[in-house]
Parts: structure tokens; C-alpha cells; sequence
């Protein structure tokens, strides 16, 4: 091989990393003060280098979601899976909505957590309780406030609770005021907020029972006693798998170099916040959209299998 050529090859290999490197990606997250957000933070960090993300603050999934069709070039998002087969099927919130079918799948980030939060001097000791109390139940249009309210329902208190409709920001100085007597947020454990309001007055998380479980939509998870200053008990609660998203428009290697770059990434994040600790491939099988290409050829390279119904 001649000189010219090895510098010809040099020079296109430095400018496809140069070019990679310079790939903008925009990455909806969550409130700013939610788990999630944190996530964002961490994860743009870890790319650097490879992907110049940028992290918007978010109003909630549904936000997220109806952003996709909007947005041009390399957008990511975050949420559930349920949130993009209500969104291709034109339902709920999405009724007479179409253009859903360009979401593509990248990875699986920690599940929702449900947290139900109240002062330890409320009184409140069970969602029972909680009736004829003021109760933020999450941020406006988030998942934990839809969660919370279809809560509410299934075990009997919906129209019961003095639901106060506030941004989830809104909620620590709330309850750390005696304004309410606690909020609801989703997020991974151990959750900002939660930690923000544990500091700042004695607090208690609401656990569900074995009766309260047959009756919830979710996947039964337990809270280690620990995680949150002054809650010394398991706490038994619900969660929800989270996906982060992008769409048909988004570059193939940008798709490739941040699906890679994360996984790889992903136990040294977990040093720094263990909530990454519980993210598996085995979690690919949550999906819910086709993969991306350029995600599934990180995947073929490092051997995951992606379930046919992805593909």
C-alpha cells in the first residue's frame, strides 16, 4: 500500500470521526428536577467525545411523544412503550393523530418507579388517607400523574382526594411548606425530588399491599429501606418500562455511536448512580417500535439479540 493511499485512508477516517463527534443530537427528557432528567445529564456526559447531545427539560412523555413528528433530524425521547402503541393506534390522548409510525427504538433506560410521598406528621399511613387531603398526584401531563389518578380509581378514591394540579417543581417547597401533605413523582430510585424532600422534612413512602396489586396496572417493585433518609422499610410499589426513542430521521451512525456508547458506558454510570445497574438487554423484549439501523448494528456487533418483533 502506497503513502498516498495510507494518507488518503487517514484523512477519510479522522473526518468520519470528526464528523461523528460533531453530531448534534437533541435528547427530550423530564422535569428538571426528576430522575430522568439526571439520566439525560449522565448520558450526554458519557458521550461526549462521540455525540454532542443536548438535554431539553420536558413536560412529560405524552410531550415527548408528540413532539416526534414534529421534530426534524436527530431527536431522541424518552418513554414508555405503551405511550408509542397509543400514539400508532391514534388512541387517547393521540386520538385523530397520525405520523407515529416513524419512531424507532435505540435502548432501554431504568424503569418508572412509582413514589407516593407524604410528610411523616400528615397522618397519612395509606392511600386511604390520603381522602380529603390536598395531594400533589405529579406534574401536569406526566406519566406518575396518570399513573396516580387510574391509582386513585382502582382502589377507591377517585373524586376523594383534594388532587392539587401543580408542576411537579412544585412539590418539594409544597411539601416541605405543610401546603400538602405530600406528591406523587415517577422515577427511578433513588429519585432527585424525593431525596430533595427527605432532607427537608421527615417524610414516608405509601406502599402498596397484595390486595392493592391485583387491582393497579404495573409490575410489582420493591423500594429498599434505605434509599431515602428516614424510610427504614421495604416499601412495595408499581413500575413501568422506559425506552429512549428517536425516529426514522435520525443519522445511522449517530444512532450507532449513542446506542453504543451507552451500553458500553452503562457500569460506569452505574458507580455513579445505581439505577443503571438494573438496565439488561434482556429488557430489549420491552421495545415497542422497530430498532433503529443504526442501533442494530451496534446490536449485531455485540452479539444482543433483538426480538423479531423489533427488527
Amino acid at each position: 500500500m502506497n503513502k498516498t493511499l495510507i494518507a488518503s485512508l487517514a484523512i477519510v477516517a479522522l473526518a468520519s470521526t470528526a464528523a461523528v463527534a460533531d453530531t448534534r443530537v437533541t435528547y427530550k427528557s423530564a422535569k428538571s428536577t426528576s430522575s430522568y432528567y439526571a439520566m439525560a445529564v449522565q448520558l450526554s456526559e458519557a458521550v461526549k467525545g462521540k455525540v454532542d447531545v443536548t438535554v431539553e427539560e420536558s413536560q412529560g412523555s405524552v410531550q415527548n411523544v408528540k413532539e416526534a413528528v414534529r421534530r426534524t433530524g436527530n431527536y431522541v425521547f424518552t418513554s414508555p412503550p405503551s405511550l408509542i402503541k397509543l400514539a400508532q393506534g391514534g388512541k387517547k390522548m393521540f386520538e385523530g393523530e397520525t405520523g407515529y409510525a416513524v419512531v424507532r427504538s435505540l435502548f432501554p433506560i431504568p424503569s418508572l418507579t412509582m413514589h407516593w410521598v407524604v410528610r411523616q406528621d400528615s397522618g397519612v399511613m395509606s392511600f386511604a388517607d390520603l381522602a380529603g387531603k390536598k395531594f400533589i398526584p405529579g406534574g401536569k401531563g406526566s406519566f406518575g400523574q396518570r399513573q396516580t389518578m387510574s391509582t386513585f380509581e382502582a382502589l377507591g378514591l377517585a373524586g376523594k382526594v383534594d388532587v392539587v394540579d401543580v408542576e411537579l417543581n412544585a412539590a418539594v417547597p409544597a411539601i416541605k411548606n405543610n401546603q400538602v401533605v405530600g406528591f406523587a413523582t415517577a422515577g427511578s430510585y433513588p429519585a432527585p425530588n424525593v431525596t430533595e424532600a427527605a432532607a427537608s422534612v421527615p417524610i414516608r413512602l405509601l406502599g402498596l399491599s397484595a390486595a392493592d396489586l391485583e387491582k393497579v396496572k404495573g409490575d410489582k417493585l420493591v423500594i429498599p429501606a434505605g434509599t431515602y433518609k428516614g424510610v427504614d422499610q421495604d416499601t412495595t410499589t408499581i413500575s413501568l418500562p422506559v425506552i429512549a426513542y428517536t425516529t426514522d430521521k435520525m443519522d445511522d451512525e449517530a444512532a450507532y455511536q449513542l446506542t453504543k456508547t451507552y451500553w458500553e458506558g452503562k457500569a460506569a454510570m452505574a458507580k455513579a448512580n445505581s439505577w443503571w445497574g438494573g438496565v439488561t438487554p434482556a429488557m430489549l423484549t420491552n421495545l415497542g417500535a422497530k430498532v433503529h439501523p443504526g442501533a442494530a448494528r451496534y446490536y449485531a456487533e455485540a452479539g444482543i439479540t433483538v426480538p423479531d418483533a423489533f427488527r
